[in-house]
């Protein structure tokens, strides 16, 4: 019986509130101004959900307080009247400084219904309801004209209560049928008001209004962000004084005489100027500046974007497209400067190995010295081509024991002639015996070239003595490093940090690209080593480098001797026949018979019919066929002699993908043009090494 008795309770409370939203929605709709029907419709809504007290809350501005939800209407049980306290305003500077008041006010502009128990509160809230004696409370939005207009709610201050979704839905049809008589309401002025309002607060960008004065009589949430003045701080205050940068402000008598004024006037215009914040600080912005009639007042409307960001991210694209620009010029060098060193390397060959030949047979002792000569600075010539082209090389690190002295050597050959064009003396100090470190040694010749440019371009203005001095050196703890000093300017002390920056540079436009330190520091910690700056007194500049250390003990390049089992007849493929030619004499004179074939065929057609090759050397680069086809053909029919082969190149960059494309112990050895003596040897040794490990 218990239970029947609450069912019916129920449903006569269902059929009660449901009868109450029927009567306020149609009381709504016929009365000709629904804001003097809120007090009786508040009291019908209570009666039927049994709640003492009923509100009405708006979104407006109040004078010299800010926006805040204030009390359109409300209705409190006279029988609880004098223990209930009216409801409260709650200002916006005590959202922002409660988190639960901002959730909920993010919670009402998204349509969220607010209910629960005041004891399960926090912060202002809770204190305000128990102040109130709220138990419980139902809280729903009230949007018109698309806006959030306000919210209506209902307090239980009797006991907890929990909201049922009967009771949920009777609030939001009475909330919807408020929202339709505002719209449809003669008071369009409000909701304009509102609408107004809301633009304002929801603006990103900052809003500040002027009146004739020069007077700031409004200032948005977005402009108090980016001014860092708080809006109740700065209304009443003129522009001229606040915002404007002071070197601005001469000769205006006004903010409004400066908006307005000689002939510049911002009015009406969109343009790109600078503001000072509060904190003193001068940065760009765009601002749209309207004048406006209110009655008989002269108003100026102001829509300021910061431009701070846009002309980072301008600035940052024209870095990373002077960056694209650069690596497009070096590519272009480096693809420049592999063919030129291509081309030199075949006649180098020729003079390097005919030179060596005319040294061995020259009879007479001047001839000797002469051939010499030639041969020494031809092959001066050909480590000048090698190190050039090394710097262009887009392969990684291929760190092996590197003497860091005969790394020096090579940088300076490379920078010599414009040390001495220059005027320049270069002062070398070596440590003595092998400097050996775990390196690239293409690589690290490229730091040390790129630090004795820098030297010579930083000596260009300098009068008087002219001096480089180059030291190499072990560290006490025996880390192999060297250093390039010059008696120049030095770099100033406020750009130090930077100096290490990509495209940052101090020289003359068209002398530096900004990128050689870069690349030296990215170099060497790639090598887990340091490089740093430091100063010369009384003046000049010095770069240091320090690599890790390793154990000494390298053999010595050529000690070795090539094994005499085995290699007597060689096959040279070249269509150069003075290289080929070159290439014979020097192994002729290692005891080594060749025979040249111009081109390649096939196997069948070139091996065929002559003694077997026990060494194949093959030119990389050959019409119709390239010798990496001519040794993938070898490793298929006959691996024993693809074992035996070697490429002869003076361009490794184009090769080097489908060298490297091979498994390692397929790769075939390399001799580079120009070649001397000692190369061959080292190229047969290796060779002859392998064979007798094979055999």
């Amino acid at each position: 019986m218990m239970g029947d008795t609450a069912s019916t309770d129920m449903q006569g409370f269902r059929q009660g509130a449901a009868m109450a939203a029927v009567r306020v929605v149609r009381r709504l709709r016929e009365a000709g101004d629904w804001q003097r029907e809120m007090d009786g419709i508040l009291e019908t809504l209570c009666h039927a959900m049994e709640c003492q007290r009923g509100i009405l809350f708006r979104l407006r501005e109040l004078p010299g307080q800010g926006f805040a939800q204030s009390v359109a209407a409300y209705w409190i049980d006279p029988d609880f009247g004098g223990e209930l306290a009216s409801p409260t305003v709650i200002m916006q500077s005590i959202v922002n400084s409660d988190p639960l008041l901002e959730r909920l006010a993010e919670d009402e502009r998204q349509g969220k219904i607010f209910a629960g128990h005041t004891r399960d509160l926090e912060g202002f809230l809770r204190a305000d309801f128990e102040k109130q004696n709220i138990k419980s409370f139902l809280s729903v939005s009230v949007f018109a004209h698309g806006h959030l207009w306000g919210t209506l709610a209902v307090n239980d201050c009797v006991e907890e209560r929990e909201w049922t979704d009967e009771e949920e839905a009777t609030l939001h049809i009475i909330a919807l049928a408020i929202g339709d008589a505002i719209e449809h309401s003669p008071s369009d002025a409000h909701a304009s008001e509102v609408i107004r309002r809301t633009m304002l607060q929801a603006s990103l960008d900052a809003i500040i209004v002027i009146d004739e004065a020069g007077s700031i009589i409004e200032f948005n949430p977005a402009a108090e962000k980016m001014f860092g003045f708080l809006r109740s701080d700065i209304l009443g205050k003129d522009l001229l004084d606040t915002v404007v940068p002071e070197y601005y402000r001469k000769g205006y008598a006004s903010g409004a005489d400066y908006m307005s004024g000689r002939g510049a006037p911002m009015v009406g215009q969109r343009l790109e100027t600078v503001t000072q914040n509060a904190a003193g600080e001068v940065f760009p912005i765009e601002l749209t500046a309207t004048e406006m009639r209110v009655a008989d007042r002269r108003l100026i409307f102001g829509s300021i974007r910061d431009l701070r960001d846009r002309l980072r991210a301008e600035e940052e694209i024209n870095r990373q497209r002077e960056k694209l620009h650069q690596n497009e010029k070096m590519a272009a060098m480096g693809s420049l400067l592999a063919g030129v060193s291509h081309e030199l390397n075949n006649p180098l060959a020729v003079v390097v190995a005919q030179s060596t030949l005319l040294h061995e047979f020259a009879s007479d002792p001047q001839t000797k010295v002469r051939a010499e000569k030639v041969r020494a600075a031809a092959e001066r010539c050909g480590r000048i081509v090698k190190s050039f082209l090394s710097m262009v090389r887009l392969h990684p690190a291929a760190q092996a024991e590197t003497d860091l002295n005969q790394v020096i050597r090579a940088a300076l050959e490379v920078t010599a002639y414009g040390a001495r064009s220059s005027g320049i003396v270069i002062d070398t100090d070596f440590a003595p015996g092998p400097l050996l470190a775990m390196a690239d040694a293409d690589h690290v010749t490229q730091v040390a070239a790129n630090f004795l440019i820098n030297s010579q371009h930083a000596l260009a203005g300098v009068a008087g003595d002219r001096l480089i001095k180059v030291r190499s050196f072990r560290s006490d703890r025996g880390n192999p490093g060297f250093s390039v000093e010059d008696n120049g300017p030095g770099i100033p002390e406020a750009i130090r940090s930077r100096i290490f920056e990509s495209y940052f540079t101090t020289k003359p436009v068209g002398v530096g690209t900004g990128i050689g330190l870069s690349i030296s520091k990215s170099i060497i910690e790639r090598h887990n080593g340091n490089v740093w700056f430091e100063e010369v007194l009384p003046r000049g500049a010095r770069f240091v480098v320090q690599l890790p250390a390793i154990s000494a003990g390298i053999a010595a390049a050529g000690e070795s001797q090539p094994r005499s089992s085995g290699l007597r007849h060689a096959l040279i493929i070249d269509d150069e026949p003075d290289v080929a030619g070159s290439l014979s004499d020097i192994l002729e004179l290692m005891g080594i018979k060749s025979r040249i074939a111009p081109l390649w065929e096939s196997g069948a057609a070139t091996l065929g019919g002559h003694m077997p090759p026990d060494i194949v050397f093959s030119d990389l680069r050959m019409p119709g066929i390239s010798g990496i086809s001519i040794y993938r053909e070898l490793l298929a029919e006959r691996p024993d002699l693809a074992r035996r082969f070697v490429l002869v190149t003076g361009d490794l960059i184009g090769a080097k993908a489908e060298v490297e494309a091979l498994p390692a112990q397929q790769r075939p050895q390399i001799l580079e043009k120009p070649f001397s003596t000692l190369d061959v040897r080292s190229v047969l040794s290796t060779i002859a090494e392998q064979a007798a490990l094979k055999a």
